[in-house]
């Protein structure tokens, strides 16, 4: 492995950042630390760049203990939240930063910073300072900045925070395409599941200083492990009480289910496709969500949500429909359990 935790612990007065924290990353690969804000992701990230000490354990990078290594000497490039770049700079010179502390020669120094602005697609602007670039072309110079010295490892702190929406998606894409192209090895902080998922090659998810799950995004997406990684990946609701859910029963020692949007279907009563797996529900609220309706139910005193396509014949609010459920996620405090709908059983349904 190329880089590995090992038994990390970390505190902050009372508060446990990192508490016995251990994984394990492959060379070249792309990892997301997700988590809610105090879950420990950012400290994970400053230990492993020499920013933070921890407590105790072990930091590996490319088979070498660097726990007493300086920043300086680990061989990490860092792209801030904030981006950090020097505003009295020049994009030029904010990229050949590092590379003028490593006193390389005048010629080594153009060629590369050359071959990163061809790279972040900034040709041309060179000469400009970080106010006169937009969010998004800042954030490409951090990220060029933190490359320039070649170094083994990048870490990302939550790199597209500071942007708005729109570019944040178009910056994701270009990332990835990016970091594969230069083939380096990656770690990235984020609370955005979505961001996570479409960037990630593997997520971290992390929660109140420990590793709740790691695992690939579609197979954290469709196997939670933990009760605290199936109530926080996707759009969950929780259900207490489960049993009074047509096709589903209440199993001992699990009190609690996990509902997904996905997972329910609303139709009008009279388009119901399994009358005999369906119950009737009321619309409570209707959102628009661009490009979805999120519907509000209540089926049977139990509060659950749904998707609506714009396509679809539209419900009015307080209008009783046919609610399918097709699956549930059951937890204690310490497992995961996923049930279908009894009355599908041997149906042909389909599949998420």
């Amino acid at each position: 492995m190329y880089v590995e935790l090992q038994n990390i612990n970390k505190k902050f007065g009372a508060y446990q950042a990192a508490d016995n924290v251990s994984f394990s990353i492959e060379k070249g690969r792309l990892i997301g630390l997700l988590g809610p804000s105090g879950s420990g992701k950012t400290t994970i990230l400053r230990i492993i760049a020499g920013l933070e000490t921890p407590d105790s354990g072990t930091i590996i990078i490319n088979g070498q203990r660097v726990n007493d290594l300086p920043a300086s000497d680990r061989g990490i490039g860092f792209v801030f939240q904030n981006y950090a770049l020097f505003r009295y700079m020049t994009v030029f010179d904010n990229i050949a930063f590092g590379l003028e502390v490593q006193k390389k020669d005048k010629g080594y120094i153009n060629d590369r910073v050359g071959e990163l602005i061809r790279l972040i697609g900034l040709e041309g602007l060179e000469k400009r300072r970080p106010h006169q670039l937009s969010g998004g072309q800042r954030q490409r110079v951090a990220f060029a900045r933190a490359l320039a010295p070649n170094p083994h490892l990048l870490l990302l702190d939550e790199p597209f925070a500071a942007i708005d929406a729109k570019v944040r998606k178009e910056l994701r894409s270009w990332l990835r395409e990016t970091i594969n192209k230069v083939g380096i090895t990656s770690i990235f902080v984020t609370h955005d599941q979505e961001e996570a998922v479409e960037v990630a090659d593997e997520i971290i998810i992390t929660n109140q200083g420990r590793i709740e799950q790691i695992g690939t995004p579609v197979n954290i997406y469709k196997n939670p492990t933990t009760p605290f990684a199936a109530k926080f990946i996707g759009e969950s609701i929780e259900v207490e009480d489960y049993g009074r859910l047509h096709g589903f029963e209440n199993e001992k020692g699990y009190t609690k289910a996990v509902l997904r949007p996905e997972f329910v279907r609303v139709t009008k009563i009279d388009q119901e496709i399994y009358p005999y797996a369906s119950e009737r529900g009321v619309v409570e609220d209707i959102f628009f969500r661009g490009n979805m309706l999120e519907l509000r139910l209540n089926v049977g005193g139990v509060r659950l949500v749904a998707y609506r396509s714009l396509e679809d014949d539209p419900f009015a609010v307080g209008e009783e429909v046919s609610v399918l459920i097709y699956r549930l996620y059951l937890y204690n405090d310490h497992q995961v359990h996923l049930v279908e709908n009894a009355s599908l059983k041997g149906e042909q349904t389909f599949v998420i």
